[in-house]
């Protein structure tokens, strides 16, 4: 656990190797390619300009296949948290909510969750950043990465 308590204003995680090392080597790798395909249009450099796609895209599922999965063990655990800690109809409703605010709502102390999604199911927050500023009392997640 980080000795820093999550904030609104430091919850963002930056991976030092996945956003300063691979993403731009790999984009840069493209840009390169595609310039020399452009300059010199053959078979070899027209194979490296889709060598460099497929490592872009491999790259971008590599990023949003694990989130993709955080998402859904967060929306799960969030439906267990509203079961113990909401009255029921509350509980039943939040748990419909789209996976995106479920996963701002983590973010909420179970004190004050019960007015947030009242807020989020009328309609007054509808936006992540919106949810999480509107949190007063936060609960860090210091394992998502």
């Amino acid at each position: 656990m980080s000795e820093t308590p999550q904030t609104y204003a430091n919850h963002v995680r930056w991976h030092k190797s996945w956003h300063f090392f691979l993403s731009p080597v790999l984009l840069i790798n493209l840009i390169i390619a595609g310039y020399s395909f452009l300059r010199e249009p053959n078979l070899k450099n027209g194979w490296a300009v889709l060598m460099a796609l497929a490592l872009v895209q491999m790259l971008l599922l590599i990023r949003t296949n694990p989130l993709k999965v955080q998402d859904r063990v967060i929306r799960l655990e969030e439906r267990l948290r509203y079961e113990r800690v909401l009255p029921p109809e509350l509980a039943r409703r939040a748990a419909e909510l789209p996976t995106g605010r479920i996963v701002a709502l983590r973010f909420a102390s179970d004190e004050e969750l019960a007015g947030l999604v009242t807020q989020v199911l009328d309609g007054k927050l509808t936006t992540a950043k919106e949810i999480k500023q509107a949190i007063r009392n936060w609960r860090g997640d210091y394992l998502r990465v």
